[in-house]
């Protein structure tokens, strides 16, 4: 069973689809942060990098944002390798799966470098109307592309190129030729389009209204930059319930339920419009109790923000997400099977697929993913588990590509990654440890304050050192590192207080002598 569950209020809006009542995506916009991605700016480009084949633009925010070579130039092989589509699951059939780049900026396989160089393209100064394809991350800036792309219900249309494309997801061969041939027939000339999974099975009756859209609206993007000035925002991509309608909202989803009023009616103009036949599916809650805790969603959010996550069979999973990627442990924690040792670490291997598959959706991680399976011997079962991985990974509709087991027995695997993760959203760095994860223990803190102590007994003039430190560091020194403080007190001759400060940091501490 399938539901899109939506929480609406005028601060924040959150979309959550549950697959058997499990959370396996979420979806959040919050009014004092909205996504960019997919909205249309009219920039000016202010600086070119010929060695790095890019430039940065100026569009209005708080970061210039980056535009490489290849979301310049008009090949339709290289206009296909950066996909289209809103959340990037429309990848036609032109070239094969490539993972995504490395790090710092996209890196493209040296097969599909562009011939000219960026400097050839652009110049600085210059106004170049552009769409955001990758949201800013950590310290880098927003990804954008001159090849804009308006994604409608069951195409995708390419105003600035001439091509017509079918998904990779609609995988018979006789279909994807009649929906190519239909396209082709009834597209403009010199305009392109791309067409969704959703359309495979669909006719005329479906794909004209889309185009008429679609077009209609490009006519307003252009009379709209026409009569702009640089940096500033054209199109604003549609807000996250409206996208999700139109990207994930089809005969698999049983109900979609909503505990606005007002955000129910805008659903149902909306659907009645694009999807007249899937409007009954869309239902109204008026509970006392939260939408959100009623489907139990507000307690696997909080279990999605923890590194470790227990299976059904007593092992467990722990995900870290570093800068340049991420790492997911299996354990077999408190399983220890009933058969042999190689058909227990299968089994728990096996079960943690699923889990590991539904955490990367639901945390939208991606980018560098590595897998530390736990060890078999067998070739088979090592077999079995990437086959299944595979299997499990189709449900996902970010696009993504499975290496082979490494002979450290690690699987690597890249997914695209276009925004923050859930993690990045909800969290911030702990003003504790600085986003490390950790604090220096009780006992080394208190060794720094001897330090510190033995350091100043040159300028000790007073009677008596005062020092103020975190209840805990106070308690550990009176109950445990007595023997210190009388040490110290004979050394220096002074009598030494801890006084404890409940407001102070942890790691933090003053020395004053009295």
């Amino acid at each position: 069973m399938k539901e899109i569950v939506i929480n609406a209020n005028p601060y924040e809006k959150r979309v959550a689809l549950l697959e058997d009542r499990f959370l396996t995506e979420l979806y959040i916009e919050r009014r004092r942060s909205k996504r960019i991605n997919g909205n249309i700016y009219k920039g000016r480009v202010t600086r070119v990098l010929p060695g790095m084949q890019a430039a940065f633009l100026d569009i209005g925010l708080q970061k210039d944002a980056f535009l490489y070579v290849m979301d310049v130039a008009d090949s339709i092989t290289e206009f296909e390798y950066l996909m289209i589509g809103s959340d990037e699951e429309e990848q036609s059939d032109i070239l094969p799966s490539i993972e995504e780049g490395v790090k710092s900026f996209h890196v493209y396989p040296q097969q599909y470098q562009p011939a000219v160089n960026i400097q050839d393209l652009i110049k600085e100064g210059q106004e170049l109307l552009v769409q955001v394809t990758k949201e800013p991350l950590g310290t880098k800036g927003a990804r954008v592309t001159t090849n804009i792309t308006l994604p409608g219900r069951y195409l995708v249309y390419m105003p600035t190129v001439d091509h017509v494309g079918v998904s990779r997801r609609i995988e018979d061969k006789d279909e994807k030729a009649r929906l190519k041939e239909m396209i082709q027939t009834l597209k403009a000339p010199n305009t392109g389009y791309i067409v969704r999974t959703v359309g495979e099975g669909k006719g005329e009756a479906e794909f004209l209204p889309d185009m008429e859209y679609l077009s209609k609206l490009w006519d307003k993007i252009q009379l709209r930059s026409n009569s702009s000035n640089p940096p500033c925002l054209i199109h604003r991509d549609l807000d996250i319930v409206l996208k999700t309608l139109r990207d994930i909202l089809n005969t698999d989803i049983d109900r979609v339920v909503i505990d606005s009023d007002e955000e129910y009616e805008r659903c149902i103009e909306f659907v009645e419009t694009l999807m007249p036949n899937l409007t009954d599916s869309i239902k109204v809650y008026h509970k006392a109790k939260p939408i959100f805790d009623d489907y139990n969603i507000e307690k696997q959010i909080e279990e999605a923000l923890s590194p470790k996550i227990w299976l059904k069979s007593g092992g467990y999973i722990v995900i870290d997400e570093t800068e340049a990627l991420v790492t997911i442990d299996v354990n077999t924690g408190k399983f220890v099977g009933e058969a042999n040792l190689e058909e227990t670490i299968y089994k728990t291997n096996k079960e943690a697929i699923q889990e590991i598959v539904r955490q990367i959706r639901l945390r939208d991680l991606g980018g560098i993913i590595i897998i530390d399976f736990i060890d078999m011997w067998a070739e088979e079962n090592r077999q079995k588990l990437l086959e299944a991985l595979e299997t499990e990974l189709k449900k996902d509709r970010m696009r993504s590509k499975i290496l082979q087991l490494t002979q450290l027995g690690l699987v690597e695997m890249t997914r695209k990654r276009i925004k923050q993760s859930l993690g990045k959203i909800l969290t911030s760095p702990c003003p504790y440890c600085g986003g490390t994860g950790r604090v220096k223990s009780v006992l080394t803190i208190c060794r720094a304050i001897q330090r510190e102590i033995d350091r100043i007994r040159g300028s000790m003039s007073g009677d008596e050192i005062l020092i103020k430190a975190h209840p805990d560091i106070a308690s550990f020194f009176y109950k445990q590192e007595d023997d210190l403080l009388e040490h110290l007190e004979n050394k220096y001759k002074k009598r030494i207080t801890i006084k404890s400060e409940p407001d102070m940091h942890y790691e933090d501490y003053t020395i004053d002598v009295l």
